[in-house]
């Protein structure tokens, strides 16, 4: 016998989105459900859950194909808005990453430096129509005897432009804190010394994979909303770290798992993809990323009622303690102590500040629900779940 009172396939909630009867919500609405009515009611009358995040995700970029020039090229060197591609794949083929920056900038030089342009801005300004300045070199062949063109293009000029992002959608994140006496610049922000701030950096119980903490339902081809347009989840992230610490509703403590996703950037988005320069540390993209959560059984509803105050992350010291790998921290706080913007470490009271949009996120999983409704997406069953050990 099963161990589930209520079991659903991915074909008959797919059969219900096409009928216009499924039940859609958002992971936000969820909670109140599962508190109300319990995981197995829950399961009856929900059908999908719907998540969002929008944060910086450094480990972005899109792999490009500019088209041939007349005589042909073989580029070597490739620049977009002065910001070098990696041009080793082959022709015109070019990978750009979210964060390289352009040549010209001065980096930490004049510190803290501002990194105002780089790939992340790149990307941004493709989505949003906007023409970039393209410059190739090439060494020259009797194939491909050019050796150099510049040109302006827009994204729709671009034969192929493909967002892959190898670690998007992190499974928690730290809250960063600085316990030195002197101001440091990271990918978690400016934190001020002596513990004056705590910066922290999820959606909490929007978050994804924060409410499929074991990726039953997440995996190898699992169709997303991504950068604004329609994705798909490709394998898992670089780092991903499903043994990371778990609590009892089975909710990662520490940074675990991670996703690897592409989609097509031309159905993408400026409001979804945005260049961002983090002051003393460089360039980075901040990505929107919202997944359906089929409710196949009363697991799956529990797993999507969990509250920002089941949720927890520690308290790091990033002046030391995380530059030089001490595994430490300083207690775990819950994301609904987070939210309410103090925290208390080392017995002081300590200001929280977000680097994810929690009503950016909630935007996704509302739009990704409006989708649903409508019979415009359906929930794509993976090959293949991700690596839970």
């Amino acid at each position: 016998m099963s161990e589930w009172k209520v079991q659903k396939t991915y074909d008959e909630i797919n059969a219900r989105i096409k009928a216009g009867e499924a039940v859609v919500v958002t992971a936000e609405e969820m909670v109140g459900i599962v508190r109300e009515h319990g995981a197995e009611e829950a399961a009856r009358r929900v059908d999908v859950v719907t998540t969002g995040t929008f944060s910086p995700m450094c480990s972005s970029g899109a792999f490009i194909n500019f088209g041939h020039s007349q005589p042909t090229i073989k580029a070597s060197k490739v620049w977009l808005n002065d910001v070098p591609a990696y041009a080793g794949l082959a022709a015109v083929d070019v990978y750009i990453g979210a964060a390289e920056l352009a040549e010209d900038d001065p980096l930490n030089k004049v510190f803290p430096g501002e990194f105002r342009y780089g790939g992340g801005h790149v990307l941004e300004d493709l989505v949003a129509g906007k023409k970039i300045h393209l410059k190739a070199l090439a060494y020259g062949t009797d194939c491909y005897p050019n050796k150099g063109i510049e040109k302006d293009v827009t994204l729709q000029d671009l034969p192929y432009a493909l967002l892959v992002n190898p670690r998007n959608c992190y499974q928690n994140y730290n809250c960063a804190v600085n316990l030195s006496n002197k101001t440091i610049y990271t990918y978690m922000g400016t934190l001020r010394p002596d513990g004056k701030n705590a910066n922290y950096c999820s959606a909490g119980e929007l978050s994804p994979l924060l409410n499929d903490p074991y990726y039953k339902t997440i995996g190898i081809g699992t169709r997303i909303f991504l950068g604004g347009g329609i994705g798909y989840v490709g394998w898992h992230g670089t780092q991903h770290n499903p043994g990371a610490l778990r609590l009892e509703n089975g909710t990662p403590s520490r940074p675990a798992g991670t996703l690897m996703v592409f989609g097509d950037m031309k159905q993408m988005s400026n409001r979804w993809l945005k260049g961002i320069s983090m002051q003393g540390y460089g360039s980075t993209l901040a990505v929107g990323i919202g997944i359906p959560i089929p409710i196949l059984n009363e697991d799956m509803a529990r797993y999507t009622g969990v509250s920002d105050a089941d949720l927890v992350t520690p308290v790091v010291d990033y002046s030391y303690d995380y530059s030089h790998g001490v595994k430490r921290n300083y207690g775990e706080v819950t994301y609904a102590q987070l939210k309410s913007g103090h925290i208390e470490v080392n017995g002081k009271d300590v200001p929280t500040a977000p680097l994810s949009s929690f009503v950016r996120a909630r935007e996704i999983a509302l739009i990704l629900k409006g989708w649903i409704e409508k019979g415009d997406f359906l929930i794509e069953k993976p090959v293949q779940t991700l690596p839970d050990k």
